[in-house]
């Protein structure tokens, strides 16, 4: 099994046929929904491991917890992001092509965690180096930032002979690029924590979740910049 998902993840990086041609319930589909999950819940567990090595802290079920979110994150992000850019494909004149643009989408999803679960030795090496939770937390946006991307330059080649029969649909990979980030943002903010505060009790979600995660995210660099 080890080797199929590593021989489908080749595949998805090198933009095989059978990757940019997925439906639901074939072969080639589940093959993609299973890269992603195990990829997405690698780097999940890898991002709620931080603080493993103090005794005091029951880092096991933050390890379970950030499993599941991550792939909940992306799936969560992914539905609630599709129906606005099918409106706009339509209004586009770009309808037609719809069912292509997923596949793309799909598969450069995919390609989002495979990137991530390649970097995850790069954050146990530094949770082991720097044990510091704003630190631990900066490096994980760090790998989510540079994972999206090389995505971008990933979908850009499963979205290129859609544009080659179109060029409207550039103008649609700005506004998917648009719309996903900013879901995504404020989506992962909700879902927090991923990486456990050693200072904090382990848990699900926080009690104060609702919250507006560009301003929080702002006040976080501060203190890392500024102190």
């Amino acid at each position: 099994m080890q080797v199929a998902l590593l021989r489908w993840s080749d595949d998805v990086l090198r933009r095989a046929p059978w990757t940019n041609t997925p439906s639901p319930g074939s072969r080639s589909g589940t093959r993609l929904i299973a890269c992603l999950l195990v990829c997405s819940m690698w780097y999940g567990a890898v991002m709620g491991s931080f603080g493993a090595l103090e005794s005091s802290r029951d880092w096991q079920l933050q390890v379970l917890y950030s499993a599941v979110k991550l792939p909940l994150l992306i799936a969560v992000t992914f539905a609630i992001s599709v129906p606005s850019f099918f409106v706009l494909n339509t209004l586009f004149g770009l309808r037609n092509d719809f069912s292509r643009a997923m596949q793309s989408l799909l598969a450069t999803q995919v390609g989002f965690t495979i990137f991530l679960a390649a970097f995850a030795p790069l954050v146990l090496f530094w949770y082991a180096s720097v044990p510091d939770y704003n630190q631990a937390v900066a490096t994980n946006g760090v790998m989510f930032a540079v994972s999206s991307l090389a995505s971008q330059r990933l979908l850009r080649g499963y979205y290129a002979p859609l544009v080659a029969s179109n060029p409207r649909h550039r103008k649609m990979l700005w506004v998917w690029t648009a719309v996903y980030a900013l879901v995504a943002i404020q989506l992962a903010w909700l879902l927090r924590p991923f990486v456990g505060s050693p200072a904090a009790p382990v848990e699900f979600f926080r009690e104060e979740a609702w919250d507006n995660a560009y301003i929080m995210i702002w006040k976080l660099v501060w203190r890392i910049l500024f102190g």
